[in-house]
């Protein structure tokens, strides 16, 4: 099957591709939000809340994880660049389907979750470097007695997955492909996806694997659950950015490649896939994978899942 279909639609994108395959447009002396941060002395970040252990709320319901803790190392190089004394950082709650207006209309200046990458949203917002390369699964409960790993297993049921994400759309499009009339529900957060599981709503969910490992990991009977290892989709997170502001890229990537050619990166993700983590000190004890390790070693934005393969 081909899902990547989704991905490919319209390649052509304005703005070229310079030095490590990193997107740039626009002329460098238009606006940047760059001004607005020094002026005000405020950056906001938007994340989502329930997506462990990427962004999500700690006992002291402070917003915390890998890509939140990405973004407070770029708000700390956007300090430094604007040579501000005191940077203050604003939280935004976001949603899968209200993150890309809120930074496309100016609420947000970077979305620090999870967030894929693809050809598609590169028309609406930029990415910076890839930071993340998720397998797009299923998840289901044992006893359902279906084979997470064959989309087939789940004809004619239901299966549920974050309103306006990738993850909805790759079940959608396979469920097309193969006429399996599969029933989507579309829910807002990772949370409602797991409950919709446990209570019997749907029988799946179709989600990354990241989120998948979160989510069985805190629940109360976590051997009540399976996790499918064969991906449907590699799907690269990164960063959301604003769109046509090179200024402002060029320091928010700068941030994140200086993370990853110092090697602080695989300190970050180690923190946060295989240590404890709040609010219940689960370890994942999830090792970064080799397409990841790939994406690190030769950084890319790009949209196109067959660049980190």
């Amino acid at each position: 099957m081909k899902v990547s279909s989704i991905l490919t639609a319209a390649m052509t994108l304005a703005g070229v591709y310079a030095g490590l395959g990193l997107t740039t447009v626009a002329s460098a002396d238009t606006a940047s939000r760059l001004d607005r941060i020094k002026e005000t002395r405020t950056i906001t970040l938007g994340y989502p809340t329930t997506s462990l252990p990427f962004a999500y709320l700690d006992n002291a319901h402070q917003p915390v994880g890998y890509s939140v803790e990405i973004c407070q190392r770029i708000a700390a190089r956007l300090k430094s660049a604007l040579g501000l004394a005191d940077l203050k950082i604003r939280y935004l709650p976001v949603t899968s389907a209200t993150r890309l207006p809120l930074l496309a209309n100016g609420t947000i200046d970077l979305e620090c979750g999870n967030t894929t990458n693809t050809v598609e949203r590169q028309k609406l917002v930029s990415f910076a470097p890839t930071t993340y390369i998720a397998k797009v699964v299923l998840m289901a409960r044992k006893d359902s007695g279906l084979d997470v790993n064959v989309p087939a297993a789940f004809s004619g049921k239901t299966v549920t997955s974050l309103a306006g994400g990738l993850d909805l759309q790759v079940i959608q499009q396979i469920s097309s492909q193969q006429h399996l009339n599969i029933s989507v529900l579309p829910v807002n957060d990772a949370a409602a996806s797991f409950i919709a599981v446990k209570t019997g709503r749907a029988m799946a969910v179709s989600t990354d694997d990241g989120l998948a490992y979160g989510l069985v990991a805190t629940a109360d009977r976590p051997q009540d659950y399976v996790i499918g290892t064969k991906a449907m989709l590699l799907a690269p997170y990164g960063i959301v950015e604003p769109k046509d502001d090179p200024r402002f890229k060029k320091v928010v990537d700068g941030a994140v490649l200086d993370l990853m050619k110092s090697r602080q990166i695989y300190t970050i993700y180690d923190k946060w896939f295989n240590a404890p983590v709040p609010p219940n000190g689960i370890n994942l004890k999830y090792p970064m994978s080799a397409e990841l390790k790939r994406a690190i070693e030769h950084p890319s934005d790009s949209g196109d899942p067959a660049a980190y393969q």
